[in-house]
């Protein structure tokens, strides 16, 4: 059995780390990522860790864990800015207003699927201009959900959340946890 990491974000093997689980293999799969019209956020996400998941090639008794993370402002998906100007306008409007972090982690076996949601309430403080030049400035939003992560310079933006850190960072570590255990990983042994 083989336990293969279908992510290229450093931080998903960061978090699996607290688990002391280390990826056998690093299989980011290539999906379209793009919404579906009028597709709300929860089923989008949760679509994109199944469709990830799904899309890793793997022997049968491997073990692959995808997931996704969905930025949500109401009904709106906040995606990955495709440029400076789109995390400004992403940025400016999450300033002030309570949004969601979704995260889905799907979990395969060979025929079998185990998948989990995790949504997080976050506020965004309203950014001044040195603020939001400084963060844009810094690249740290590229590649980012909502033009943002947590973990980096824009945790200062953040003055409350209600839910999982580590599902906004990228991978709720319990749930991922109780995932890995019903597909049979072997967390929590010296013989891993």
């Amino acid at each position: 059995m083989r336990f293969i990491l279908g992510s290229a974000s450093p931080r998903r093997k960061d978090l699996l780390a607290q688990l002391g689980v280390v990826p056998d293999a690093i299989l980011p799969p290539d999906i379209d990522e793009d919404p579906k019209p009028r597709e709300l956020p929860r089923p989008y996400c949760l679509r994109l860790a199944r469709e990830k998941a799904q899309a890793v090639v793997a022997a049968p008794e491997d073990i692959v864990l995808c997931a996704d993370t969905t930025v949500a402002l109401g009904r709106r998906i906040l995606g990955k800015p495709r440029d400076a100007g789109e995390a400004a306008a992403f940025l400016t409007l999450l300033g002030g207003r309570r949004h969601q972090v979704i995260t889905a982690v799907a979990v395969r076996r060979g025929d079998r699927l185990w998948t989990r949601e995790v949504v997080t309430d976050v506020k965004m403080k309203r950014l001044s201009d040195a603020e939001l030049n400084a963060y844009l400035a810094s690249h740290e939003w590229d590649g980012k959900a909502g033009a943002y992560a947590i973990q980096g310079l824009a945790g200062a933006f953040i003055p409350w959340i209600s839910g999982s850190f580590t599902g906004v960072v990228g991978l709720p570590v319990a749930e991922t946890a109780a995932l890995l255990a019903a597909a049979g990983y072997p967390l929590y042994r010296g013989d891993v």
